[in-house]
């Protein structure tokens, strides 16, 4: 099996500046090839680090991919650095050029002179052209083994290598390896791997158990000649693992967003929300998903009580009485959402996202949520015991579309 090492390439991903979203891309990929990412690195823009990174793991993997630094100004010295270390001089390709000098004609802009550096490319190499931006990547091979180098944008990394460097990549490929995840809901993932037991020891397929924000679930990965055969061996584990955790298993793959709103679709229902300490995220979820507008109305952001009271008839007295971040608001939330919208369902979620308490007497990660049919009204209580703001946000927007998919099911 040919094992493959991703070098991503600069001093913004070092600092934190941006997420690193090309090594997910890129091992996400890669794995359904057969060609497994045993390693993966981040270096800054400095030529001496690069150099020495590349020829180590050029040294010890059979691919060597590396993203970013291929950009026009001074720092951007992937191309040259990996060229310099392989001995290769750099040429100008007529069509990249042409490419360059287009792309800028298209858009009514002049030429900037360090442009002409991207039409570079070292001699020998397989050109891959850019459609979305003005870096090429390029595929090299050094005897047995090959380099790769794409731009850092995930829109240009994306389809380059799509359309591009996996049919150059598909001869190192060994088999296909298929992962699907068993998604579950109201169980954290240490009672989850407990249930799976036995099953976490197999080795082909593989069980592994994983934690998000409000969310634990297992992925079930297998290695086979062909994807039908890979599929094979990874069916009769899911079922097992559908078998011991139960009602707790909400989809195999399909994020909890999608499942709610495929519910809805089917039963040709629609659904409002209440939000106040989520502000508009579990609406984000949801028009995360295409077809969110056969079954998703609106979202109330609903941040203060006046807002409550104006907005979704939140009684004064209910605010006084029990505050904003109680069950009684969360309940009166809901029903206002529903009534107010003419939606079939309607969920609400209130509390302290934190990091502190907000000027109260209650916890960061206090978060009441409720959700309701109009014959029904289902609560959830959740006590993070978190001061990570973020974090709380995602748990309730996730135990609130929970809440909508019990009321379905």
């Amino acid at each position: 099996m040919k094992l493959c090492e991703i070098i991503n390439v600069g001093t913004e991903l070092l600092l934190g500046e941006i997420l690193n979203r090309d090594a997910q891309i890129l091992c996400d990929r890669l794995a359904a090839m057969g060609i497994p990412v045993q390693r993966t690195s981040t270096v800054g823009d400095n030529p001496g680090r690069l150099r020495e990174d590349f020829l180590q793991a050029l040294g010890r993997s059979d691919i060597v991919i590396l993203t970013g630094g291929l950009g026009p100004t001074a720092d951007d010295l992937t191309k040259e650095v990996i060229a310099e270390a392989l001995g290769l001089p750099l040429a100008e390709d007529a069509a990249q050029m042409a490419h360059i000098e287009g792309y800028f004609r298209r858009r009514g802009l002049s030429l900037v002179e360090s442009n002409r550096k991207q039409a570079l490319v070292p001699a020998g190499c397989t050109v891959l052209y850019n459609e979305n931006g003005t870096a090429p990547g390029c595929f090299i091979r050094v005897g047995e083994k090959a380099v790769a180098l794409l731009p850092g944008p995930p829109r240009e990394l994306a389809p380059m290598l799509e359309q591009s460097l996996l049919p150059l990549l598909a001869p190192f490929g060994d088999g296909v390896i298929v992962s699907h995840y068993v998604r579950t809901a109201g169980i954290g993932e240490s009672r989850m791997a407990e249930l799976a037991g036995p099953l976490l020891d197999m080795q082909n397929p593989t069980v592994a158990p994983y934690a998000k924000e409000g969310e634990a679930y297992l992925r079930v990965s297998a290695h086979g000649a062909t994807r039908e055969a890979a599929e094979a061996l990874c069916a009769p584990v899911i079922e097992q693992l559908r078998g011991a955790l139960g009602n707790h298993v909400y989809a195999i793959d399909k994020e909890l967003a999608q499942v709610v709103l495929d519910l809805l679709t089917e039963q040709g229902k629609t659904l409002a929300l209440a939000e106040s300490c989520t502000g508009g995220g579990i609406a984000a979820r949801l028009t995360e998903c295409p077809g969110a507008s056969k079954a998703f109305l609106c979202s109330f952001v609903t941040y203060s009580n006046e807002a409550k009271i104006a907005m979704l008839g939140v009684s004064r007295d209910t605010l006084e009485k029990h505050g904003a971040v109680s069950a009684e608001t969360a309940r009166e939330m809901a029903r206002g959402a529903r009534e107010r919208s003419g939606a079939d369902l309607a969920a609400s979620v209130t509390g302290i996202a934190g990091p502190g308490a907000e000027g109260t007497d209650k916890p960061a990660g206090l978060i009441y949520l409720a959700a309701t049919d109009g014959a029904r009204m289902l609560e959830e209580k959740l006590e993070t015991a978190r001061a990570d703001r973020g974090y709380n946000r995602v748990a309730a927007a996730k135990c609130a579309m929970a809440l909508v998919k019990a009321l379905l099911s």
